[in-house]
C-alpha cells in the first residue's frame, strides 16, 4: 500500500489521506481546508487524483474539516461507497446540506453587497450537491469488518470526540494502518473515552493539542463566572460553537449552570442554529453512544430558545439586554454568528467566548489573539467586547490523553505519522511520542507519499 497525505499536514483542517494498492484507491476522510487563505484556496483546486478513480471513502466523523469536501468529490465523478457509522451519516445529512446552503447564501450576500473580488461570487458547492452526495453513504456498525475493494477492509472503533466519531483500522490482509481521526477526551461529560486499538503496522494520529495540556480549572465554573460578569454589566454573551459536538456540550453546561443557580434562571439563552437543534435531537436516537441520561438530553433541548428563521436571528441583534447567544460556526468562519459579531463585538459591555481550539487564520484565532478589528463581510469591525477562550471545553484530547490512547497498542507500530496539527503542535507531539513511548515517528508534509 502507498499512503499520500492530501490534507491535515501543518494544519488542523482539510483531512484527506489516500491509500493506494495495486487495484484500489481509498480515501480516508474528505475534509475542507479552513483558516488561512492559502489553505482555503486548496478547496478550489483539483485533487491530484481523479475522483472517479477513488473506489471508496472511509469517513471518521462528520465535522466539515473531515467531511466537507464530499459534495465536491461526488459532483466531480466519485461513485463509490462512503463508509461511516450511522450517527456520522445522520450528522452529515445536517452538516453537508447546511454547508452547501450557507455557501450559496454567503455568495449571494457577497454579490448583493459587492465585497467579493470575484464577479460573480460563486459557492464552492450547493445544497443540491450536498444532497446528492448523501446517496453514496453506507453506514456500518462499530466493530464490523467491511470489505472496501481489492482485498482492503476496514473496521471502525469508537473515538469519542463527537457522536459517531471513529478511528479506522484498514488492512490488506498482511499490512494494516490505523487512523485516529479526532480523539475525544477521557473525562468528557458527554462522549465516552476513545476505544484503544490493539495492533496496527502503521498509525496516523492527530495532534491538535500536541503541545498543550488542558487546563485543570473546572470549565463549568469558569463559564458561569464569565457569563455572570457580562450579565451584571448589562452585556450580551456571544458563543461561537460548532453545531455538532460543541453546541451540545455548551447546552449541557448552561443547563447545569441554570439548575445550580450559578447563572440567573431568568437569563435568556438563544440557540441560533436550527441545524444544531436537529443535531441535539440525534442524541436521543443514539443513546448508546454517549453518557447523557434521557433527562439530561431533555435539558439540552429545553435550556435555550431555538432561533429558526433569518428574521428571528436578525431580531436578536436589535436586543441589547443581558442574554446568551450560542451560534455556529465555532471558529467564526461563517454562518449566522458573523452577523451577531458585527453587532455585538464593538460594545465593551459584551463578551465573546470561544470554546476550544481556534485554527490559525480563522477569525476566532485572530480575535483570541487580541486584534482591535476583524474583517467580516468585507468590513473592518471594531472588537471592543471582552474576548475569552476556554480551551478545556475542547472535544479534542490533549497530548497526555493522546499518549494514553496510544499506550493501548500491544506493540509499537513500525512508524507513526503525526498529522492534524499546527506545525509547533505536531512537532511537540513527535517529541512526546519519541521520549515517552520510544516509537519511530514522522511529521509528514503536504502531498508526501510513503510506501507501507
Amino acid at each position: 500500500m502507498q499512503l499520500t497525505f492530501l490534507g491535515a499536514t501543518e494544519t488542523v483542517t482539510g483531512s484527506k489521506y489516500l491509500i493506494a494498492s495495486d487495484q484500489s484507491r481509498i480515501l480516508v476522510d474528505c475534509g475542507l481546508f479552513q483558516g488561512y487563505k492559502q489553505l482555503r484556496l486548496r478547496n478550489w483546486q483539483a485533487l491530484p487524483i481523479v475522483p472517479a478513480a477513488i473506489h471508496a471513502v472511509v469517513l471518521t466523523h462528520a465535522h466539515l474539516d473531515h467531511s466537507g469536501y464530499l459534495p465536491l468529490l461526488v459532483r466531480d465523478g466519485f461513485k463509490g461507497k462512503i463508509i461511516c457509522t450511522e450517527a456520522t451519516f445522520d450528522l452529515c445529512k445536517l452538516l453537508l446540506t447546511d454547508s452547501g446552503r450557507i455557501q450559496e447564501e454567503d455568495a449571494a450576500f457577497a454579490n448583493r453587497h459587492s465585497f467579493s473580488k470575484h464577479q460573480p461570487a460563486l459557492p464552492l458547492y450547493t445544497e443540491k450537491d450536498a444532497l446528492r452526495s448523501l446517496e453514496y453513504f453506507h453506514p456500518v456498525a462499530f466493530g464490523q469488518q467491511v470489505r472496501l475493494d481489492d482485498g482492503l477492509s476496514v473496521v471502525l472503533h469508537p473515538a469519542g470526540h463527537i457522536l459517531g466519531a471513529a478511528t479506522a483500522l484498514i488492512s490488506d490482509g498482511s499490512t494494516s494502518i490505523a487512523f485516529s481521526g479526532d480523539l475525544g477526551r477521557s473525562d468528557d461529560p458527554i462522549t465516552p473515552e476513545p476505544e484503544p486499538i490493539a495492533r496496527a503496522d502503521y498509525l496516523v494520529v492527530e495532534s491538535t493539542y500536541g503541545n498543550r495540556l488542558h487546563e485543570g480549572d473546572d470549565p463549568l465554573s469558569k463559564l458561569g463566572q464569565l457569563i455572570s460578569e457580562a450579565a451584571k454589566r448589562g452585556g450580551v454573551v456571544v458563543i461561537p460553537a460548532f453545531a455538532v459536538g460543541r453546541v451540545q456540550s455548551m447546552l449541557y453546561y448552561l443547563s447545569v449552570l441554570k439548575q445550580t443557580g450559578a447563572i440567573p434562571a431568568s437569563l435568556p439563552i438563544f440557540l441560533d442554529s436550527p441545524m444544531a437543534k436537529d443535531a441535539t435531537a440525534l442524541y436521543l436516537k443514539h443513546k448508546a453512544l454517549h453518557r447523557l441520561t434521557s433527562a439530561q438530553c431533555k435539558a439540552l433541548h429545553d435550556v435555550a430558545r431555538i432561533i429558526n428563521t433569518v428574521d428571528e436571528s436578525m431580531a436578536l441583534d436589535q436586543q441589547h439586554m443581558p442574554m446568551v447567544i450560542v451560534s455556529a460556526s465555532g471558529m467564526a468562519t461563517g454562518g449566522r454568528v458573523l452577523h451577531h459579531l458585527k453587532v455585538f463585538a464593538p460594545d465593551p459591555r459584551n463578551m465573546i467566548i470561544f470554546a476550544g481550539f481556534q485554527a490559525g487564520g480563522t477569525r476566532g484565532a485572530t480575535m483570541v489573539a487580541g486584534t482591535p478589528t476583524v474583517k467580516i463581510h468585507g468590513q473592518q469591525i471594531a472588537v471592543r467586547a471582552q474576548v475569552e477562550q476556554i480551551s478545556n471545553l475542547s472535544a479534542h484530547a490533549d497530548y497526555s490523553e493522546i499518549l494514553r490512547w496510544m499506550a493501548g497498542f500491544k506493540q509499537a507500530p513500525r512508524k507513526t505519522f503525526i498529522t492534524h496539527g499546527e506545525p509547533a503542535a505536531s512537532d511537540e507531539m513527535r517529541k512526546h511520542i519519541e521520549s515517552e513511548l520510544g516509537w519511530q515517528c514522522e511529521v509528514p508534509h503536504y502531498l508526501q507519499s510513503v510506501e507501507l
